[in-house]
């Protein structure tokens, strides 16, 4: 079973992602489900690393969002 998930992205995020996509003829929505999937496949280290990184990268838009 799969469950559904809302991301917002900058809008400059997203038209990055939507052209990596169209690079590799896919849909967004695709490229952006095999990215989570690589990253939960990484081992528990490298994954809190990769985590750490990111929230720390994104801190203050999270902040905003909130």
């Amino acid at each position: 079973m799969m469950s559904n998930i809302t991301v917002s992205l900058p809008e400059d995020k997203l038209l990055k992602l939507q052209e990596f996509a169209a690079r590799l003829a896919i849909s967004p929505e695709e490229l952006a489900r095999i990215g989570v999937e690589e990253l939960l496949a990484l081992p528990d280290d490298e994954f809190r690393r990769v985590m750490d990184y990111v929230l720390k990268k994104n801190a203050e838009l999270y902040r905003r969002l909130a």
